[in-house]
């Protein structure tokens, strides 16, 4: 084969693979459109108390739920902004909220906010700031607060997006969030400097797009999986080695 050739057969090669990144989620070097990411399904209702009884806590750039003593850890990356994060939310996040309340995992977190520069404004700033918020209310906050946050994602990317207002209203779907000093956190930004922090453990863990996952530190490649609760449950066995 000519060098000509090779080189667009390898050109021909990496675009295949950006398009089929684009496919299943929100690439740090180009955004993404909600339209693509076809609709969110609601979660079961049953769903809801999994999520009530889940804890939570903060370690350095990462929110973490379930038992901190769990044999295997899930690392998940997601951007508020992101409309493959809200189908994930609603698939493959079901299945990890089940077998964190089982103790089967304990689930990091990540928040990134890359979407923010890629489509303007500072909405995915302001809903992680309020994602750190939830995480010091008690158990099940989070949890609730993450579900509920996604499924009402804007269907647009306005940079309005996520105001100060919007947030609280989702935070009414939560039993026992809404207080002083979650209000105050989300109307001041109280925690951007955290939220900065998270967005550059995002960058620095070089996975380039959301939503990632890794099951013990290892890649979890599921594609169009990871928004299925079925096929993501089978991915997820066969990465623990059940």
């Amino acid at each position: 084969m000519s060098v000509r050739r090779t080189r667009r057969a390898l050109a021909a090669a990496v675009a295949a693979g950006l398009i089929g990144l684009a496919a299943v989620g929100c690439s740090s070097d180009g955004g993404a459109s909600p339209d693509a990411a076809g609709k969110v399904a609601a979660a079961p209702a049953a769903h809801a108390e999994t999520l009530r009884v889940l804890p939570s806590s903060v370690e350095g750039t990462k929110i973490v739920v379930g038992d901190a003593d769990a044999p295997h850890t899930v690392t998940v990356y997601a951007d508020p902004r992101c409309p493959y994060c809200a189908r994930f939310e609603a698939g493959g996040g079901t299945v990890l909220a089940e077998r964190a309340a089982k103790g089967e995992v304990r689930v990091e977190y990540v928040v990134a906010s890359f979407l923010d520069a890629r489509t303007g404004g500072t909405a995915s700033a302001r809903a992680a700031n309020a994602l750190r918020a939830a995480a010091e209310e008690g158990t099940g906050r989070f949890a609730a607060f993450q579900a509920a946050l996604f499924a009402a994602q804007p269907a647009d990317e306005s940079k309005d997006a996520f105001t100060a207002d919007h947030l609280l209203r989702i935070a009414d779907r939560v039993d026992g969030l809404r207080g002083d000093a979650f209000d105050t956190a989300v109307r001041e930004e109280s925690h951007r400097a955290w939220v900065a922090e998270a967005e550059q453990a995002f960058e620095d863990s070089g996975v380039g797009g959301t939503p990632s996952v890794l099951v013990d530190g290892e890649a979890l490649d599921g594609g169009a999986g990871l928004y299925d609760a079925d096929a993501f449950g089978k991915l997820l066995d066969g990465a623990l080695g059940s």
